[in-house]
């Protein structure tokens, strides 16, 4: 029969943090975990996966493989690792059915950069649709990365483009195309003509560079509509390495005195939930003895927690500086399906306090977190920058599971098929406008309804954008939420 292990935490942190005051013992009384064994030792992979989610994963009672009481010897257990063709088959055969967003990367270095921002990319962010029912499809231009390859080529947002290496785009191959082993390609241009896309002669070639950092905050402005001071943030990710030009951003806004806020999340996937719960507390204020979120694990990592280590309060500080409110009541908020995670987060945890407009299209739904696990037993799995040297050098393969569901502080945390807009309006590809424009659609909508303007300005979309796939969805973190708070266990 198999060992019951007591994990020793010596840091326990997620993600990078480290405290040595919080050295503690993880005690899992119902986790039955096989002995290191020649059949085992094998499988060094499967076994770390399998280890961790039996521990971690937020549907652990769910999945039978991963019951505590699956395997009653280490044949049987060596037998289940090697059922799988490969590591990241066998990731995906533990997963719950209602599991969207979990997965896997052979080598953390990767997704460790990705958490912060750092991935090798040409800085071109774009969405890809059909044309009609038919498998072949098109991309359109949402932005540029300032800084990036594209940045200095001929293209733009709007731009549409119908080929990569002058093949056409399609369902079956736009994934090798745009998203494979190339670091260069170049793309075929088109044009939209009475809704018509016909594609021209035009082309531009493009080159994926390592280490490419986007600063989140790609706008920041008041703009003064008819005698209102608005401000507008468009914020493309939750980053905590670009805390402080959030916070610089809000600073700016009060020091120009607008009185009215609009969060502009269309392109958000998430990211950090202390980004979150620091942007949270920009607009609503500094009000430390306020509920934002608490977490909710597996009944067995949850009934080893404190109440006060499961709850996140709104914040005052950045990193010790002082933190920058609007101090509002209200405050509007632009999203597509593109908006995720840690953005619906930031919706669902202002909901009791303040009024959240949200106008466009209804987000993602993605309400569960998740932490980076690597083969690292010892701290429980957890990835943490300075125990790199006690990862096994066998086994570069990190897992991004989700762990658990944040819920705000009325309770509430099933969106599970988003968060519906109060006023819906789709971006139109023949009409996407300049980010950040008065004139924009989705900006000019938001704007009419902050000053109760009467205009007549038409608001049809012409063609819409029905998202097949969309550039940020194969970085290595895609739409991921994760915290990144120091965690101790009674």
């Amino acid at each position: 029969m198999m060992k019951k292990l007591i994990f020793t935490l010596v840091a326990l942190s997620l993600l990078i943090s480290c405290n040595k005051d919080d050295d503690n013992v993880i005690d899992n009384p119902n986790q039955n975990l096989p002995e290191n064994s020649p059949e085992v030792a094998n499988f060094p992979v499967q076994n770390f996966m399998w280890r961790a989610m039996n521990l971690w994963y937020f549907w652990q009672e769910s999945v039978p493989n991963l019951a505590d009481d699956r395997f009653s010897t280490n044949a049987e257990y060596a037998t289940f690792l090697a059922s799988a063709a490969s590591p990241a088959e066998f990731y995906t055969s533990l997963q719950f059915n209602e599991d969207r967003f979990s997965f896997a990367n052979e080598d953390y270095t990767t997704l460790v950069n990705n958490l912060v921002g750092i991935s090798k990319s040409n800085g071109l962010e774009f969405g890809l649709v059909r044309f009609g029912e038919g498998e072949d499809i098109f991309g359109f231009v949402r932005y540029i990365v300032a800084g990036s390859d594209a940045s200095t080529k001929n293209i733009k947002r709007g731009d549409i483009f119908t080929r990569v290496d002058g093949q056409q785009l399609n369902l079956d191959n736009y994934r090798n195309l745009l998203f494979g082993a190339n670091d260069t390609y170049t793309l075929g241009l088109a044009e939209i003509v009475n809704n018509t896309i016909n594609d021209i002669e035009t082309e531009v070639s493009l080159t994926k560079t390592e280490g490419l950092q986007e600063n989140p905050v790609l706008l920041s402005s008041v703009l003064e509509v008819n005698g209102v001071k608005i401000a507008y943030l468009m914020y493309n990710g939750f980053n905590r390495n670009f805390n402080d030009e959030l916070n610089e951003a809000f600073a700016g806004f009060n020091a120009e005195g607008a009185s009215e806020l609009i969060v502009d999340l269309r392109y958000n996937p998430g990211g950090s939930v202390n980004t979150s719960r620091l942007l949270a507390s920009m607009i609503y204020g500094p009000n430390t003895n306020d509920l934002y979120i608490r977490q909710r694990y597996n009944d067995k990592i949850q009934e080893q927690l404190s109440a006060a280590q499961v709850e996140d309060f709104f914040a005052n500080n950045v990193d010790g500086d002082a933190l920058n409110s609007m101090n509002l009541s209200k405050v509007y908020v632009i999203t597509t399906n593109s908006s995720a995670s840690a953005s619906e987060l930031l919706i669902n945890g202002l909901d009791p306090y303040i009024e959240v407009i949200q106008i466009g299209e209804t987000t993602r739904g993605k309400n569960e977190f998740s932490i980076t696990m690597v083969d690292d037993p010892e701290n429980s799995f957890i990835y943490s920058e300075s125990r790199e040297n006690q990862i096994n050098p066998e086994n570069s393969w990190a897992i991004q599971p989700l762990i658990g569901r944040n819920e705000n502080a009325a309770g509430f945390s099933d969106y599970t098929s988003g968060l519906l807009p109060d006023v819906f309006l789709e971006e139109d590809i023949t009409n996407l406008g300049v980010l950040g424009d008065i004139n924009e659609p989705l900006l000019a909508r938001t704007l009419e309804l902050i000053t109760s303007s009467t205009g007549k300005r038409n608001f049809e979309v012409k063609m819409p954008a029905k998202l097949v796939s969309e550039s940020k969805l194969f970085t290595p973190v895609k739409d991921n939420m994760w915290l990144d708070k120091p965690l101790s266990f009674k």
